[in-house]
């Protein structure tokens, strides 16, 4: 047996590492990682395959490490057959010992290059969940998915993604990125734009399902389409923006030119209603947390690419930030709006700037003085 010790994660026993991660993105510690942190990303896992309700699906999760998402989902997913892999010898005994501590018969442990195992094998669904950007294992992810599969990506470099490393986000993902209070909405839907496009390469379109920016990470679960129409109309939904800081204007162009050179994005929705109407937050390790996140994607404007934040709208108007909630019920009233998961203090509206601007200072605590 490996050394470590061993943690109770929704109704599931791992055994993991001593030296692990508890908090922020996670360091590399010894030969196999574990970040407790990612218990929330674990979390979401179990509800959404709930959700999906199969009889049966086949599942991949191609860098398991200690194997926690992959007997998790084995444990407490019913119907799931699922492959724990992990390119490193020194994780397969903490996946053995995790599968055998839940006495599980539908999961077995992998050591291969993940590369190697999509193109010996095809799952219903692929979990892709590295540390750092998934870039050079997207395409295999791809060629892994069976016919109307679901991937599922998380992306850990969220420096680049979020414009603090530009130049990084240009040579991987191909996109200018948004600095900024939109940098989250942003990054999110530069990842999404990247899974379109690989997709794309193998005449498979997508249908997002549920993404979302959390902690350190962005994560996207998708819906694999067939044929070259689904592709083409994946690939329409990708679009350029333009965001001026002075003015807080923001714009959107199918093309890139001179006013919207921000971009590619996948500009479509993020989430499926019918689905988060289905995912149950009873019983999982962060459940507080687990429904507080599925009540603001549930109520999210996830049609709406434009993010704004109270404390732009206060500094671009020089006015005191009235209360969040206050002022989404007002901008109710005038059009639609809601809270943003990416932030606590952002909101989405359909409503024009420059009205939203007149309804900023008015919900203005400054006005009544």
């Amino acid at each position: 047996m490996p050394e470590g010790s061993v943690i109770r994660e929704g109704s599931t026993d791992i055994l993991v590492p001593i030296d692990h991660s508890v908090h922020g993105p996670g360091k590399k510690m010894g030969s196999v990682f574990f970040n407790e942190q990612m218990s929330f990303n674990r979390d979401v896992s179990v509800m959404f395959l709930r959700a999906i309700g199969r009889d049966r699906m086949t599942v991949a999760d191609a860098m398991t490490a200690t194997g926690s998402r992959a007997v998790r989902i084995a444990n407490e997913v019913p119907g799931t057959e699922v492959t724990a892999n992990d390119i490193s010898p020194s994780a397969i005994p903490y996946i053995e010992e995790n599968i055998r501590l839940n006495s599980l018969s539908n999961c077995i442990a992998s050591n291969k290059n993940l590369h190697i195992l999509f193109t010996e094998e095809s799952y219903d669904y692929v979990d892709l969940d590295p540390f750092g950007s998934p870039v050079p294992y997207i395409q295999s992810a791809v060629r892994g998915c069976a016919k109307h599969g679901i991937l599922a990506i998380t992306a850990t470099d969220t420096a680049p993604l979020a414009g603090a490393h530009s130049p990084k986000c240009r040579r991987r993902y191909q996109c200018e990125p948004v600095r900024g209070y939109m940098c989250h909405e942003s990054g999110l839907r530069i990842l999404m734009c990247n899974i379109a496009r690989e997709l794309a390469k193998f005449d498979r379109g997508m249908k997002p399902l549920l993404s979302f920016y959390a902690d350190h990470y962005f994560r996207t679960y998708v819906q694999v389409t067939e044929g070259a129409k689904a592709a083409d109309d994946s690939l329409a939904q990708l679009g350029y923006m333009g965001h001026d800081d002075s003015t807080m204007e923001r714009s959107i162009s199918k093309l890139p030119d001179a006013d919207h050179r921000l971009g590619p994005f996948w500009m479509g929705p993020l989430h499926d209603a019918g689905l988060l109407g289905r995912m149950d937050p009873a019983g999982m390790a962060e459940e507080k947390r687990c429904s507080k996140y599925l009540d603001l994607w549930r109520n999210e404007l996830d049609d709406q690419v434009y993010v704004y934040d109270m404390s732009e709208m206060s500094s671009h108007l020089r006015m005191s930030p009235p209360r969040i909630d206050d002022f989404i019920l007002m901008l109710n009233e005038h059009g639609r709006a809601s809270k943003s998961h990416v932030s606590p203090t952002c909101f989405k509206t359909d409503i024009p700037l420059e009205e939203l601007k007149v309804l900023y200072r008015e919900s203005s605590p400054d006005r009544s003085r």
